[in-house]
């Protein structure tokens, strides 16, 4: 399991202003799960994310060079694992840490056997779990936002993850009985 400093920013429910952390991350053998802060997110290791617990979409992508982490239209502080400050320096050849700009942290450990066991849980059941006591107007909604969220994407991965998603909505809004 390697383990990389990346930038993670909290996208549902924000813009670009969502709160935003840079530490040290850990990946599943796949390369799939990503493990931050006691969560583990659901992705391809860079772009787009969901948080396995909660299904919050999250952005996860290495840090610049340049230090501009955050989106041009974004605002706010980044917290920053205060154990990775040295090495977050080093990587973007900034010389000192702006304390207007960053916060420093203390990084939770993420307990992967909780989530390994969760995500079997979740294997073992309908794969669509979260969305099958939905209403129909509830799953349209859904609908809807992933297809705001698919438009406006910028990452390839990103659009691709939402594009699976939204063809699982479709399919439950075909198989949703019509209840008079």
């Amino acid at each position: 399991m390697k383990s990389e400093i990346k930038y993670i920013e909290l996208k549902s429910g924000y813009s670009d202003d969502g709160p935003a952390w840079i530490g040290m991350v850990d990946f599943s053998k796949t390369g799939k799960t990503i493990y931050f802060n006691g969560q583990a997110f659901k992705g391809n290791g860079h772009g787009y994310a969901r948080d396995i617990q909660n299904g919050d979409l999250y952005w996860i992508s290495g840090v610049k060079k340049n230090g501009l982490d955050r989106h041009w239209a974004g605002g706010g502080k980044i917290f920053i694992d205060k154990n990775i400050v040295q090495e977050y320096l080093e990587l973007t050849g900034i010389i000192q840490l702006d304390l207007k700009k960053y916060e420093l942290v203390e990084i939770t450990e993420t307990d992967k056997r909780l989530f390994n066991e969760l995500e079997n849980q979740n294997a073992n059941s309908s794969m669509n779990s979260e969305t099958d006591n939905l209403s129909m107007t509830e799953l349209e909604k859904t609908l809807t936002e992933l297809k705001r969220e698919e438009k406006y994407s910028d990452s390839k991965d990103g659009k691709k993850f939402l594009k699976i998603r939204i063809s699982e909505i479709e399919e439950l809004i075909e198989q949703k009985p019509i209840i008079p």
